[in-house]
């Protein structure tokens, strides 16, 4: 039920900015039009305007920085290898799933032990997954945005104003954190009135649900949810919901991609989604089903996503202009969407419920929090190193 909520979340988010964005595109066609032609006349030969679009778009693609002229704001179709894009398709496939199932089928293999080597892996694997996360909203999301807001493909109306970024990724934060408490709440009364229920069979006998006992006192209601499974549930979807907006979005970029530069943006976005896989991973492991048919589910979505970003990429470059007003709002409005999902679940669900509000890791040993924290910080920094390509 949990998944159905923000997997419709998720699909009213990408139309809200398409729709935003395609209004902005139909307004901007005359005005565009116009200076395009200016731009063409003073170009003083045809075969030099062609080379330098060429060139920007081919330092755009190894380093995400997106046209820099009018003249830039063009499809391009030579030098653009459909069989490399295509393969790159299932590469990027192929790192993400290693990089989601990864801890899940080592989480699954036989039980272990505390202490023990695959504990210690998927320590280390979920604290490092959390600097991943940060620093992909943080270096990744956020300046990606910025970039495509002021770009010289759309008009002055949007580019002159410099929050844009941070009104989006707040209006993310507000909704999911609305949403989440809604859902939260509903479960919360759930648990209360089955507890209620069972207070008068139970005669005091400890029933689990969640975290709580049947039979307690109505007063300790709120500790119901706080450490429950359920929580930690919705901290997972959430936390997927902005990692496949990005994906879509990073698949796009390098659908859009050309020249030298999509080389090396393709093996930045392998290791990039290969670290992101075993975040979530990692935080799926924490959901706890009994079963691997949710778990398998949840990967799979996130497998695909960026390789039908690219596939989508490649079909928008090949018919339509990639680099107009409307494509780069909306890549621009979802990039501050998820930039601002992820920024919530990191803080909340991530670094405070797991370190800073967790009863347990504060009474762990100082080798057990120096271990975790520095595979967070380790992470984020490598994640940072990344962002020079991707």
């Amino acid at each position: 039920m949990l998944k159905k909520y923000f997997y419709a979340l998720l699909l009213i988010i990408t139309y809200t900015a398409l729709a935003i964005a395609q209004e902005a595109g139909h307004d901007h066609d005359h005005d565009h039009d116009h200076d395009h032609d200016h731009a063409h006349e003073e170009d003083t030969t045809g075969a030099s305007g062609d080379s330098h679009a060429g060139h920007s778009h081919d330092d755009h693609a190894g380093h995400n920085h997106g046209p820099t002229s009018l003249e830039d704001c063009v499809a391009i179709t030579e030098d653009y290898n459909i069989g490399l894009r295509v393969g790159a398709i299932f590469i990027i496939m192929g790192a993400t799933m290693i990089g989601v199932f990864g801890p899940m089928v080592i989480h699954r293999i036989r039980p272990y032990s505390e202490g023990g080597v695959r504990h210690w892996f998927l320590t280390i694997a979920k604290f490092f997954g959390t600097g991943v996360i940060l620093a992909v909203a943080f270096i990744h999301m956020m300046p990606e945005a910025i970039m495509r807001f002021e770009s010289p493909c759309i008009t002055s109306d949007w580019s002159s104003y410099h929050g844009y970024v941070g009104v989006f990724a707040l209006a993310a934060v507000f909704l999911i954190q609305l949403v989440e408490l809604a859902v939260l709440s509903h479960l919360e009364k759930k648990h209360l009135q089955d507890a209620n229920s069972g207070s008068s069979v139970t005669d005091g006998k400890d029933v689990e649900a969640g975290s709580i006992v049947k039979g307690s006192h109505d007063g300790h209601a709120h500790m119901m949810i706080e450490n429950s499974k359920d929580m930690r549930d919705v901290g997972t979807i959430v936390l997927e919901l902005g990692i496949v907006m990005h994906s879509v979005i990073i698949g796009l970029t390098l659908g859009f991609s050309t020249g030298e530069g999509f080389t090396a943006l393709l093996i930045a976005l392998v290791f990039h989604q290969f670290f992101e896989g075993i975040a979530l991973g990692t935080r799926i492991n924490e959901m706890q089903h009994k079963t691997f048919v949710k778990p398998f589910l949840m990967g799979s979505i996130f497998s695909f996503t960026t390789p039908i970003g690219v596939a989508i990429g490649i079909g928008v470059n090949l018919t339509v202009n990639p680099f107009s007003q409307s494509s780069i709002l909306a890549q621009a409005i979802l990039d501050s969407l998820a930039a601002g999902i992820l920024l919530y679940n990191a803080f909340i669900s991530l670094i405070a419920a797991e370190i800073n509000h967790n009863s347990n890791f504060r009474r762990s040993t100082l080798s057990y929090k120096f271990v975790c924290l520095i595979s967070m910080y380790i992470g984020a920094a490598l994640m940072a190193v990344l962002g020079m390509w991707a």
